[in-house]
């Protein structure tokens, strides 16, 4: 065959090929051959049309008998048969409806995509398993519900099943039916509740053999078989089943699977060593074993992983050091990996040295361990690295200044560790790529390094974010950002500086997301001139700004200025001029006037807080228009009036202080709408009127409540004992009566301790009393528990069922009118610190058993009618003897009065001292009877008896009569009054018979 010839037979074989295509592509999309789609098919899919709701007009193509031009449809190029259905959602409006069955009309339809789209709970369409030509099926995120359908199994050609979230409501499918699938290469039901298939779901996924991914994140699957007799699908490259609840050791059987690229266990609660055998895992290009908080062990075993790309392990619990892990790694001869994520673990030790040689490592996120020391001097030689995130450790030390050679490096956080030494420009020498720069502890009192970097110095890199807390940065403001125009996060938190804002920083024009320059020294005017992005944040605290409150635009949505000097009224137009704030706190400055109706107009409110200024005037009545509010603080003001009824609206409110004012009248019956109140504060005001009961019935949730100096009467409600989680409780300096309830047993949030997990948050500050004076909590608020009802007018006794409150701190029942004796079990409240009761009418003995009391460290007996002897032992012997002041029936070596001549038990204590106090009191009237018989009868018996003994006596008293009688004359002013002649002679004569009767 001749060279021509070939050549011939080629241009006609092209010529051919290209005339072929171009008739195809004619038959299919309306070429010059003009060709249409068969008729039953365009009807079937004008049904389909028909019966789907399609708000953006999507299909709106669909019109004619041609469909192989509507939008989303693709035909075959050889039949004309619809082979693709596209109608994922891709616009702003979803597809929703229902889908008619006349899609089995399709029969040759391989490609059919509805995910993303709303169908609004409906079930999957039990037809679809009808389409046995159906190769991709994808109906992820599409809103369907139910059970998946078991008519899918018909589907043996199909070999891509998205379904992932499909379904909106709790059902408990199995995965049967997945066996029948054959020819399944990607399956993801992510999301889908499969706790029917809990037992058995790995056995029906091991007949696929041509599965290559398989996706089920939280599923709610529970069990993982540790072995399987043998692995069928050996094709697996992807295996994602992070989020379930497996409790187990890792299971063998994955190491068998040695296609596998990607691997994903995070969020379960897997634990054990993690074996060896992932060295066999050659072809691994990525691993993720993240979110396991079970995982336990050394490093040390996962073997040489040589083949890794992404290496991810973070969120275990993975202790011990890393040095031989990594150092295995760097010994690797092709050195691929590129991320290598540990974080949130317990790992400890400091960072090897050979980690510098993983040579194409770009992210290294070792943040929230417990590594110590520095980083490594060879961190300088990965070039490639885009990101180190050495957060949360206990890393201290110099920072190597190697840290500068990172010409690639785009995110550095170095935050929240104890560094030392000082940072420099060589620190930052060639990071030209940087973008996010973080440093320091927050809102820590112990500066441990600093900045010396010349305000001249102009850095290589244009930062975004920079974040420098707790060191030595000022005292002037950095001048070396003076060239940063691209930074839209500040955050110079406790950084020493005492300046104002230079004016070329003003002159930067920065478009700002967060300005956090709080705890410094910062004075002057802040200017309003600030520019800042869509929910930005703002926090200028604890400062020594002055002048009135600096107002933006209003895209600021976080607003903190407290602990400042500003002054002057708040704004009237405040509202209006920044209308989406959803936090603010301006507290503790010295601003006057009237709170402004407009904070009306911020309806996206959450945080409210005013408090500590020289506000005047009343509460406005505008809470209907804030229902977003969950915290109102405007306490230590000058409010007056009554309580607005609109805080009843209020219904997710958490806190509620309105205390330190001038607020009178009844608590609004609109507050039991309030169900959801952590805290309540009214304490300090003038309010009036009885505790209402459905307190103790609406807000179950009430953590805190307190009263304390108002004017309250009556008696305290039973209900209150319903608070089951209550633990601060404080009635105190009011006028409450009646005797306190055996219901006081029922506070079960003085019985068990609570977490700071448990109460979330706690806003503000609060005053309790402790130890006799007022002490302030703030970030231990929750661990306080109390009960204060002193200065009232409280009577009964206290009831015995106070002393199953176990956790509590503080018991002050002092200045009431309680009668009885301390509660014999009064040992059982172990975490006492402070017990006051005086000012009461309380009797009988102090009981001995106090004294293992080794919590109490403030006890106040005084002025009530104790007797006996007063406990020893511990911390007893060193209190101060004023606590017994007024009680005169106390004795004891710590008041130097003798109880007795008893024996005394080596730790001080009298071994009987009730026996001996009640002889005691026998032995004291039986004297006191003795004597009296004595004495009556030594003087009485002898006049009886002895009549010379009886004139003496009775001449005696005349006697003294006369000279009582002449004692008058005597004075001058009385010297010429006497008395009557027939007076004188009628008492003459009576005591003469007297004498005479009694002589005889």
């Amino acid at each position: 065959m001749s060279h021509k010839f070939v050549q011939l037979l080629f241009l006609i074989f092209l010529f051919e090929a290209v005339y072929l295509k171009t008739i195809k592509l004619g038959f299919c999309y309306g070429g010059f051959l003009d060709s249409h789609c068969l008729e039953i098919e365009a009807e079937s899919l004008l049904k389909l049309k028909e019966s789907l709701y399609d708000p953006s007009g999507r299909l709106s193509s669909w019109r004619g008998n041609d469909c192989c031009n509507w939008k989303g449809v693709t035909c075959s190029n050889r039949t004309s048969h619809v082979t693709s259905l596209e109608l994922s959602n891709v616009a702003a409006y979803a597809l929703g409806g229902n889908i008619s069955s006349s899609l089995v009309d399709l029969k040759y339809l391989s490609y059919l995509d509805l995910s993303l789209n709303n169908f609004e709970g409906l079930p999957i369409p039990d037809f679809l398993g009808s389409l046995q030509n159906l190769e991709y099926l994808n109906l992820s995120h599409a809103t369907f519900s139910g059970l998946i359908p078991r008519s899918l199994s018909n589907l043996s050609k199909l070999q891509f099943l998205d379904m992932r979230l499909f379904t909106s409501e709790v059902v408990e499918n199995d995965l049967g039916w997945i066996s029948s699938l054959s020819s399944l290469k990607y399956l993801d039901i992510g999301e889908v509740d499969l706790t029917g298939a809990s037992s058995h779901w790995l056995s029906d996924i091991n007949s696929m053999s041509s599965l290559q991914e398989l996706h089920l994140p939280q599923c709610n699957l529970a069990y993982i078989p540790l072995s399987l007799p043998f692995v069928n699908f050996t094709s697996l490259s992807v295996l994602e089943l992070s989020n379930n609840g497996f409790n187990s050791t890792l299971p063998s059987w994955l190491f068998n699977l040695s296609s596998l690229t990607q691997l994903d266990l995070s969020s379960n609660n897997f634990h054990g060593v993690l074996p060896g055998g992932f060295s066999k895992l050659r072809s691994l290009e990525r691993l993720d074993l993240s979110s396991n908080f079970g995982i336990e062990g050394s490093l040390s075993s996962m073997g040489k992983l040589c083949n890794l790309k992404t290496l991810k392990m973070n969120s275990n619990k993975l202790t011990g050091e890393i040095t031989k892990f990594v150092d295995s790694l760097s010994e690797c001869s092709n050195k691929t990996l590129e991320t290598l994520d540990l974080g949130q673990n317990d790992l400890t030790g400091d960072l090897p040295t050979s980690i510098g040689l993983l040579e194409s490592l770009q992210y290294l996120l070792l943040w929230h361990n417990s590594f110590t020391g520095s980083v490594p001097e060879t961190i300088g030689k990965l070039s490639s690295l885009k990101q180190l995130y050495l957060s949360d450790n206990k890393m201290s030390g110099n920072i190597t200044e190697n840290l500068g050679q990172l010409s690639s490096l785009i995110d550095l956080d170095l935050s929240e560790n104890p560094w030392g030494g000082i940072i420099t420009e060589a620190h930052m020498m060639n990071l030209s790529s940087l973008k996010e720069f973080s440093i320091g502890i927050k809102l820590s009192n112990n500066i441990t390094f600093g900045f010396n970097i010349s305000p001249k110095w102009i850095p290589p890199f244009q930062l975004k974010l920079i974040t420098i807390q707790s060191c030595k940065l000022g005292p002037k403001f950095p001048g070396w950002i003076k060239n940063q125009k691209e930074l839209s996060n500040i955050i110079f938190n406790t950084a020493g500086i005492s300046d104002t804002f230079p004016d070329w920083f003003l002159e930067l024009n920065l478009e700002l997301n967060e300005l956090d320059v709080a705890y410094n020294e910062l004075s002057g005017k802040v200017p309003n001139s600030f520019r800042f992005l869509e929910s930005s944040n703002v926090d200028l605290s604890s400062n020594l700004f002055e002048g009135p409150l600096p107002l933006w635009s209003s895209n600021v949505s976080t607003l903190y200025l407290r602990d400042n000097k500003f002054s002057g009224p708040i704004p009237p137009d405040i509202g209006t001029i920044m209308p989406f704030l959803s936090d603010i706190d301006i507290s503790r400055n010295s601003l006057n006037g009237f709170i402004p109706m407009s904070i009306a107009d911020m309806n996206g409110l959450v945080t409210l807080v005013i408090s500590s200024n020289f506000l005047s005037g009343k509460v406005p009545d505008f809470f209907e228009k804030l229902p977003m509010l969950l915290i109102v603080d405007m306490s230590n003001n000058s409010l007056s009036g009554q309580i607005p009824r609109s805080l009843g609206s209020l219904n997710s409110i958490k806190f509620l202080i309105l205390s330190g004012n001038n607020l009178s009248g009844e608590l609004p019956s609109s507050l039991r709408n309030c169900t959801e109140l952590a805290s309540m504060d009214l304490g300090d005001n003038r309010l009036s009127g009885t505790i209402p009961s459905w307190i103790g019935e609406s807000m179950s949730s009430l953590l805190i409540l307190r009263l304390r100096n108002n004017s309250f009467t009556g008696k305290i409600p039973a209900q209150l004992c319903n608070l089951s989680v209550l633990h601060i409780l404080d009635l105190s300096e009011n006028i409450l009566s009646g005797a306190l309830h055996r219901c006081i047993g029922n506070l079960t949030g003085f019985k068990v301790e609570l977490t700071q997990e448990d109460t979330k948050i706690y806003e503000g500050k609060l005053l309790v009393v402790k130890q006799g004076r007022m002490a302030q909590y703030y970030s231990i608020l929750y661990l306080v528990n109390s009960i204060d009802l002193s200065n009232n007018k409280l009577h009964g006794e206290i009831p015995e069922e106070v002393t199953l409150l176990s956790v509590l701190w503080t018991l002050n029942l002092s200045m009431n009118h309680l009668t009885g004796n301390i509660p014999s079990d009064i040992e059982k409240l172990t975490r006492l610190e402070t017990l006051d009761l005086s000012w009461n009418e309380l009797s009988g003995h102090i009981p001995t058993t106090m004294s293992s009391l080794t919590f109490l460290n403030h006890l106040n007996l005084s002025f009530n009618n104790f007797s006996g002897r007063i406990p020893t032992g511990n911390q007893f012997e060193t209190l101060d003897p004023s606590i017994y002041k007024g009680n005169t029936f106390l004795c004891g070596d710590l008041l130097n009065i003798t109880c007795g001549s008893k024996a005394q038990t080596p730790d001080g204590n009298n071994e009987n001292a009730e026996d001996e106090a009640r002889f005691d009191t026998l032995a004291f009237y039986g004297f006191i009877g003795v004597g009296f018989f004595t004495g009556f009868w030594l003087v009485c018996g002898t006049l009886v008896l002895k009549k010379d003994c009886r004139d003496a006596y009775f001449y005696f008293l005349l006697k003294m009569y006369d000279r009582i009688l002449a004692f008058p004359a005597s004075i001058p002013c009385v010297r010429n009054w006497k008395m009557p002649a027939n007076e004188r002679a009628e008492i003459n004569q009576s005591i003469t018979r007297y004498v005479v009767n009694t002589s005889v």
